[in-house]
C-alpha cells in the first residue's frame, strides 16, 4: 500500500527536523463530519480514477493523531500492481490539491492518503467483483461453490460438481474461500526421472 501526504507542516519546517514544543502541542484533527468529508473526496476523485481506467471500490476517513486518514481502494480487471497504485496515487493527490485550491477546502487540516487495492476478504457485491473473481471458491446464498462462468444476467458456480445459475438479483454478497494447496497434490518434481538418473549413472 502506498502513503502519501498533504503538506500541511508550519512555514520553516523541514522533514527529520526537531519538533519544538509548540510543534509537539499541536492539537489533534479537528472533528469534521466524516460521512459528510466522504462523501466530497468521493466526488472529487472517483471521475480522476475512472479516467485513469480504474474503479473506485471504496473510500474510507478516520482520525489519527493530528491528522486524518483517507484510505482509497482501486482496482481494475487483470489487477493492480505496485506501479499502477503509485501512479493513481498522484492522481488522487493532485485532485484533491486543485479542489482545495478551488476554495472547496475537502477536508480541514492535514490528511495522509493510502491507496491500495481490496485484499480477498472484500465481499463480493458488484458483477465485477465476479467477474475478477472467476475461477476462485466463494460462499454466497448458504452456499460454497467455484465460479464458473459471469455474464450480464448472473454468475455460475461449480457446486459439488453441479452447476448452479444465480442471477444477480438473487445473489447476495459472496465471500472469496481461502485455499491451501494439500500437500499430496504438491509437485514435488518427477520421481521417476530421479530414479533414470541414477540408473543412468556412468553409463556411455
Amino acid at each position: 500500500m502506498t502513503q502519501r501526504g498533504r503538506a500541511g507542516a508550519r512555514p520553516g519546517s523541514r522533514p527529520g527536523a526537531r519538533r519544538s514544543r509548540d510543534e509537539e502541542s499541536v492539537p489533534a484533527a479537528p472533528r469534521i463530519d466524516l460521512a459528510a468529508a466522504r462523501g466530497r473526496v468521493r466526488a472529487v476523485i472517483e471521475p480522476v480514477i475512472e479516467r485513469a481506467g480504474y474503479d473506485l471500490e471504496d473510500v474510507s476517513i478516520s482520525r489519527a493523531g493530528r491528522r486524518h486518514v483517507v484510505r482509497v481502494l482501486v482496482d481494475t480487471d487483470g489487477g493492480i500492481n505496485l506501479d499502477d497504485v503509485a501512479v493513481v496515487s498522484r492522481e488522487i493527490s493532485a485532485a484533491l490539491d486543485e479542489a482545495d485550491e478551488r476554495g472547496g477546502e475537502v477536508l480541514a487540516g492535514e490528511y495522509q492518503l493510502e491507496v491500495g487495492s481490496p485484499g480477498v476478504d472484500r465481499p463480493l457485491t458488484q458483477p465485477r467483483h465476479w467477474r475478477r473473481n472467476r475461477g476462485r471458491l466463494v460462499a454466497v446464498n448458504g452456499l460454497t461453490g467455484r465460479v464458473v462462468d459471469v455474464d450480464e444476467t448472473g454468475v455460475v458456480l461449480d457446486v459439488d460438481g453441479v452447476p448452479r445459475a444465480i442471477p444477480f438479483a438473487e445473489l447476495g454478497a459472496g465471500k472469496v474461500q481461502i485455499e491451501f494447496k494439500r500437500m499430496d497434490e504438491a509437485d514435488f518434481g518427477d520421481e521417476d526421472d530421479v530414479d533414470d538418473e541414477e540408473d543412468g549413472e556412468g553409463e556411455e
